[in-house]
């Protein structure tokens, strides 16, 4: 309890994940679209976000590189995060697909749904009746057909629980107040409900049409429940049937990835990073060992920035990305093998952004890849909210070099 009760502090010290306009995958920019599209209204003078002048070359190749690795579990994978209005920018894609070419990138996260509905136009009604009004990429499978034939592996990020749109198309499958209205975040959006089957099912049809255009992997993100700060209302959740929050979360997972294996396609999932080294569920529902059991791969959230001081007996975490990444990976580690979980089944998220002194470059990110190899682990993904990584290209190698020391031997797939 005492450990679960240091989280709930830790996670408001932090502002609880990446929500925040410096770390949540929005620019300032972002923000104003999110009140817009909070609003019912549609977003306008996006600068170079939609009809790129020179429409990216599209090849519909799938090349041996990228077939490894949706295949290989043991395949170093490391990536960058593209949000909405980087996806729908030819130029940035240019410059982005320029950058994975000349160094060991060799995967994208891709936003296709985000807080703001989905970022591509779909035949399936399911998901016409929930894309929202947010621009969209104008050919979603040409640019995901121009990665795979760049040795590029394509991953669909998709934002789950955290959905204004659905939620303002769904009322009835959102989270409620005890009088029955709807409950709000403290920025005032709605969530949907966890607990509920049709939204899982919108999400799994997310998915399914994500592979159909190419993607590689599918990953999850906000696979939790919103805050209970004493300050809102408490949250009442329909459907839950006596089911707790970590339980939720897994049965969601669980069937994700039943639903995918089917496509031979990796099912993965972002979660806080504290959810490494805090023992029992965070208040937000998430729990290392379950959800560990649930997906092929975890992908903590381990930003020394959203460390609060004297973590870890360190006294500003955020000058020490060595340290605290290297804590928090050992122990995800030591948790995977005592549940029987071993090989590169831990992909962290490393931080390439800056939140306070130091300012990040390529020096601290030298020192985040550094702490996930002598970790054991090969694989991470840079997220930047702006998806700008130019100072961050000294520190990445210009050829892709297994470096993880005495990684997990791989036994099985979760699922096999």
């Amino acid at each position: 309890m005492r450990s679960i009760l240091l989280a709930i502090l830790v996670l408001s010290a932090c502002g609880g994940s990446r929500d925040t306009a410096a770390v949540k995958g929005q620019s300032n920019t972002d923000s104003v679209a999110a009140s817009v599209i909070s609003a019912g209204g549609a977003l306008a003078g996006m600068p170079d976000s939609t009809n790129p002048s020179t429409p990216l070359q599209a090849t519909g190749t799938l090349t041996a590189e990228v077939k490894r690795l949706r295949t290989d579990v043991s395949a170093p994978i490391r990536g960058l995060y593209i949000n909405r209005f980087a996806a729908q920018s030819g130029k940035k894609m240019k410059r982005l697909i320029g950058i994975a070419d000349s160094t060991e990138i060799n995967a994208f996260v891709i936003d296709i749904k985000d807080e703001f509905g989905l970022n591509f136009h779909s035949s399936d009604p399911l998901l016409q009746k929930n894309e929202g009004t947010a621009p969209k990429v104008a050919n979603l499978k040409e640019l995901v057909d121009t990665l795979n034939a760049h040795g590029i592996l394509p991953i669909a990020r998709i934002v789950v629980f955290k959905d204004s749109v659905a939620a303002r198309m769904n009322p009835e499958h959102t989270i409620r107040r005890t009088d029955g209205s709807g409950w709000r975040d403290k920025k005032g959006l709605a969530w949907v409900n966890p607990y509920a089957n049709a939204i899982w099912e919108y999400n799994f049809r997310v998915a399914e049409e994500a592979i159909q255009m190419g993607f590689g992997e599918i990953q999850f993100d906000y696979i939790r429940f919103p805050e209970p700060y004493k300050s809102l209302p408490p949250q009442v959740f329909p459907e839950a049937a006596g089911r707790s929050k970590p339980q939720a979360l897994a049965e969601f997972l669980n069937a994700a990835n039943k639903r995918i294996d089917k496509y031979g396609i990796r099912t993965t999932a972002d979660i806080f990073g504290l959810v490494t080294t805090v023992n029992g569920a965070l208040e937000v529902g998430q729990m290392w060992e379950p959800l560990a059991k649930s997906v092929d791969v975890l992908l903590p959230m381990v930003y020394p920035s959203h460390y609060p001081h004297g973590a870890f007996g360190i006294r500003s975490p955020n000058a020490e990305p060595y340290n605290v990444i290297h804590i928090a990976m050992s122990r995800a580690r030591e948790r995977n093998a005592a549940i029987g979980i071993t090989g590169q089944h831990v992909r962290p998220w490393l931080q390439a952004f800056t939140l306070g002194a130091p300012r990040y470059g390529a020096t601290e990110m030298e020192q985040e890849k550094r702490a996930v190899y002598d970790s054991g682990y090969d694989s991470w993904v840079m997220w930047n909210p702006g998806s700008q990584y130019d100072i961050f290209v000294q520190a990445m190698e210009k050829t892709l070099v297994t470096r993880a020391k005495n990684p997990p031997v791989h036994a099985q797939k979760v699922g096999e």
